[in-house]
């Protein structure tokens, strides 16, 4: 890992703004990632563990986490929208 951690934390968690995102480095450099909803309430849209760190050693390495992560909130969104289309048609 060429930067700090808090160096990274600060990049990962800066690109879902305007949500907020946290992210913690565990001694192990296995990376959590949470994106909540809002800035208000504590409504997870995404959680990701288990990333490891280490591989993250470069630009193109944490942009590709970023896009990666970013891929999974659409995914989650959309599953979560469906869900609530598939429900308020069974009602």
């Amino acid at each position: 890992m060429f930067l700090s951690a808090l160096e990274l934390r600060n990049i990962i968690e800066s690109s879902f703004l305007p949500k907020r995102c946290q992210c913690t480095l565990s001694p192990d450099l296995s990376m959590t990632v949470k994106v909540y909803a809002d800035g208000e309430t504590d409504q997870l849209d995404l959680l990701k563990t288990g990333i490891d760190a280490q591989r993250l050693n470069g630009c193109r390495e944490i942009n590709d986490l970023i896009a990666e992560l970013r891929t999974d909130l659409q995914l989650q969104h959309a599953e979560v929208v469906e869900h609530r289309h598939v429900m308020g048609k069974s009602l």
